[in-house]
């Protein structure tokens, strides 16, 4: 069974620290004097936040009231802060963008795209480089091997290979390994390097942002599978956000280290950091590909657990996705991701 109960004591714990850390909230109908900017701690939170200072300094002088950064371990916590208006907005990943805008009153304003020019990254699983287990072993299902999954929430660390590798084929972790661990990407990747863990997902941006930064353990870990290609993160406010902050976030956002110079490359160079080239500007029809995701995942574990009611909810909610995209398709005259 899914060890979940160090992630939910970081969750409970994160929302305490969200709670007691938001004393500059306005009265209700004014502006904020304050925006709380929730980032997911993929990484520990004191190499997240020397990463993102620099960048949030950048958007408090943009936008000309101060930005406070919300770091949380998991995205719960993420989800939670937004929904409880204790965050203002923040970088999602994808399937806990698509729980923050369902349940959050977020919206997606904008997106990330990679600074090598590839609009997308991969869910990929990773073993120890001296271990001989291939994605056949994985897939036995013998319960020899023990396997470091993402949040539940993590679009690459969960909903990415429960779609593409084990739903299809009617594989549930908990019965497969012979233990299951959650924890971050930064996390999974150390076990498996150490040879804490067999197996564990993660992704290549995270990988690659290791061996960018000239860490050896990016060479102490193989991919065995890799997924599709997946949508770059968004970036969400809340819908009741003042309209004159959301512009000057809209602003900052969609010309940050955008065009030439000194200042635009020194942007560039803090973003670059984090894997990020810029930002472009994204609305709901982003998240098409993460919601097919998810009813591509449910309508298999209805097809396997023999549940036909779930299954014709999936197939129902695909075809809607479906006849989404068509229609957007034949608006835009543009192909939608898929």
């Amino acid at each position: 069974m899914i060890d979940r109960r160090l992630m939910i004591g970081s969750s409970l714990a994160a929302l305490g620290l969200a709670a007691c850390g938001k004393t500059d909230k306005a009265p209700a109908g004014e502006p904020p004097k304050v925006i709380n900017f929730s980032i997911l701690a993929t990484e520990n939170s004191s190499s997240m936040e020397t990463f993102w200072k620099p960048i949030l300094a950048d958007m408090e002088k943009s936008i000309g009231i101060p930005v406070k950064p919300f770091f949380a371990s998991n995205y719960t916590a993420l989800i939670e802060a937004l929904r409880f208006k204790q965050t203002d907005a923040g970088w999602f990943s994808n399937q806990s963008g698509l729980e923050a805008v369902r349940r959050s009153n977020g919206e997606i304003f904008a997106r990330t795209f990679d600074p090598s020019g590839q609009d997308g990254y991969r869910s990929i699983l990773i073993v120890p480089a001296s271990s001989k287990t291939t994605l056949e072993d994985v897939l036995k299902c013998d319960k020899s091997l023990t396997f470091g999954i993402g949040d539940a929430k993590s679009t690459s660390g969960t909903l990415a290979p429960m779609t593409y590798l084990f739903a299809p084929k009617g594989i549930r972790p908990e019965a497969c390994f012979k233990q299951v661990r959650t924890a971050n990407h930064q996390a999974n990747l150390f076990s498996v390097a150490k040879g804490v863990l067999d197996v564990a997902t993660n992704n290549s941006t995270a990988l690659r942002l290791q061996r960018e930064r000239g860490s050896p353990v990016a060479d102490q870990v193989r991919v065995i599978w890799e997924s599709p290609k997946l949508p770059e993160d968004p970036i969400i406010w809340r819908k009741d956000l003042d309209p004159a902050i959301k512009e000057k976030l809209r602003q900052f956002f969609l010309t940050y280290a955008q065009g030439e110079g000194p200042e635009p490359e020194r942007q560039r160079k803090l973003l670059a950091a984090l894997s990020i080239g810029g930002f472009r500007p994204a609305d709901s029809s982003h998240l098409l590909p993460v919601r097919e995701m998810e009813a591509t995942e449910q309508l298999l574990e209805a097809r396997t657990a023999g549940d036909k009611v779930k299954e014709g909810q999936a197939q129902k909610a695909l075809d809607a996705i479906a006849a989404e995209r068509a229609a957007l398709q034949a608006k835009t005259g543009q192909p939608v991701a898929q």
